[in-house]
């Protein structure tokens, strides 16, 4: 039998010695296994970072703030509060660190970035700069987004800290302070466009016209007339009207404090109180009516019934077709009629004594407010002296014939020439405010006592601000024979107004007065150039509305 043969092992199946250790992986497989770890390892730190992110961004989209602002409900009077609100004006920076709470227009805004928004809020003349910006607590990205799309000219209330403004903030008239919002809230916004900015409606003309740099709009006197609520917004405007209410003020003080007393007088006329030309008729039942051009009468009759000084503001109407920088068809008078002692010059001198203190209050008592017209309506001051100047009226032709003008051509003194009388009055005695006296009979109403010695020259007399006619007055006849016999010389029969004729055929002391425009006494006193800046909603041959 064959021997056999032991089995031939394959060298690759060989064996490893006893003792001998298993080889690793190969270095090319380390280190693609190194690769793929360090993948997975980055995979899922972006992975980590990116659940990290929408987490955030999670959190970012929920508003913690919507307590805090939005558009406030409907104001019907559900409640009250009670909590004490304050004023721009009374902001200062004694108070830094306050908490306080205000209503206000929203003027302008400006955001910087999705972070923070400036506003710049107003009340009336008065506007502080404020600032909202995130913060982790109380003011989301949603709420500044939300008060950055806020139009100009809404109406919110803001509560918010008082800071000390580190240096004067020239945009706002409250600039040594600001105000830091903590809430917002929508009390009233806009519906429709604004048909011009206020801004823009508050810009000087000089501003206008010498910057190069910016073209800035301009808003014509029409299109503010026509969009009135709008234009009277500016803080010109407020003070303007603020200066108004100042004239009406010191006038009622002052003659309140002589021992006047107020009336109201009827402003439907049975007759013309001036000349027939100027007056508007209206349907009376099955009659006519006349709008009062002035109180006149009434006051004259209110002097018979021994009411002794009398005053009256209120409405006047004059049918004059007149497209002037300074006629209206309704205007404001400020009438006044008192008893004469001896003197029609006890009335005149009363008057000048009148107006220099309403000037004087107003330059006392309103210089913010002048200060705020004249930033728009550069003007040089009104001034008046202490011992008003006063010139008859054939003194007042001669300075204008020693200037070229032609005598035969002042019979009366017309507009142009009362203009050029100002300058020369105010060349000649720097003052801006001047009496004239002793005008001709035939430029006076029916009712104006003559002069005792010579007839053609009345006791009457006009007051003038920088050139322009502010007042007449005069003397008044109280003699009911006289009176009729003026009358029918200035074709106007005594039948048609026989309750006024009876007035002083029961016996009327002597007694003298004036009307002032107070529009036109405001226009002047600020020279603003156009006597609807002074009116409210004025009233002219083109004008009804607003």
């Amino acid at each position: 039998m064959a021997e056999e043969q032991p089995a031939q092992i394959p060298p690759t199946q060989e064996p490893a010695a006893e003792g001998a250790e298993a080889k690793g992986p190969s270095k090319s497989e380390l280190k693609k296994r190194a690769k793929e770890a360090e993948k997975a390892k980055k995979a899922a730190e972006k992975a980590a970072k990116q659940a990290e992110l929408e987490a955030q961004k999670a959190a970012a989209d929920v508003d913690f703030a919507t307590e805090f602002y939005g558009k406030a409900p409907l104001n019907q009077s559900q409640s009250r509060t009670g909590r004490p609100r304050v004023q721009i004006a009374s902001l200062n920076p004694n108070m830094d660190g306050e908490t306080v709470l205000l209503r206000a227009r929203v003027q302008t805004s400006r955001a910087q970035g999705n972070k923070m928004v400036f506003l710049n809020l107003r009340q009336r003349i008065d506007s502080v700069q404020a600032l909202l910006t995130v913060t982790p607590e109380k003011v989301s990205k949603q709420m500044v987004k939300w008060t950055a799309g806020l139009q100009d000219e809404s109406i919110v209330l803001v509560e918010g800290v008082v800071k000390k403004s580190p240096e004067i903030i020239k945009s706002a008239t409250v600039g040594d302070v600001e105000l830091h919002i903590s809430q917002i809230h929508l009390v009233a916004g806009l519906e429709s466009r604004l048909p011009f900015t206020v801004e823009d409606a508050a810009r000087p003309e000089t501003e206008i016209e010498t910057n190069d740099e910016v073209q800035y709009k301009r808003v014509l006197l029409d299109t503010r007339l026509n969009n009135r609520i709008v234009d009277l917004r500016t803080q010109t405007n407020q003070a303007v009207f603020k200066l108004q209410h100042g004239i009406s003020y010191f006038f009622r003080e002052y003659l309140e404090s002589k021992g006047f007393i107020e009336i109201h007088s009827p402003k439907l006329q049975g007759a013309a109180t001036e000349s027939g030309a100027s007056v508007f008729k209206v349907g009376y039942f099955k009659g006519n009516a006349f709008l009062a051009q002035s109180p006149q009468l009434a006051k004259q009759m209110a002097i018979a019934a021994d009411f002794e000084r009398v005053y009256e503001i209120g409405p006047v109407f004059r049918a004059e077709d007149s497209n002037t920088h300074r006629h209206l068809t309704e205007f404001i008078g400020l009438d006044l009629e008192m008893v004469i002692e001896e003197h029609y010059h006890e009335v005149m001198e009363l008057i000048d004594s009148l107006l220099k203190h309403v000037f004087k209050g107003l330059k006392e008592q309103y210089a913010k407010e002048i200060q705020a017209v004249n930033r728009q309506f550069p003007a040089e001051e009104f001034k008046w002296l202490d011992e008003t100047l006063r010139l008859t009226f054939k003194q007042a032709v001669d300075i204008l014939v020693e200037d070229g003008v032609d005598r035969s051509s002042l019979d009366d003194i017309n507009t142009e020439n009362e203009k050029r009388l100002g300058r020369l009055v105010k060349a000649k005695y720097d003052t801006d405010y001047f009496i004239v006296d002793k005008f001709p009979m035939e430029l006076r109403p029916f009712y104006t006592m003559p002069d005792p010695e010579d007839p053609t020259v009345s006791n009457s007399y006009d007051f003038f601000m920088r050139g322009e006619e502010i007042l007449s007055g005069a003397q008044r006849i109280h003699d009911p024979t006289l009176l009729a016999e003026k009358m029918r010389s200035k074709g106007v029969d005594p039948a048609s107004m026989p309750a006024y004729l009876d007035a002083f055929k029961m016996g009327c002391p002597p007694h003298g007065g004036g009307g002032i425009g107070l529009e036109r006494v405001l226009m002047l006193f600020l020279k603003l150039n156009n006597v609807r800046r002074a009116s409210l909603f004025p009233r002219d041959p083109k004008r009804l509305e607003p």
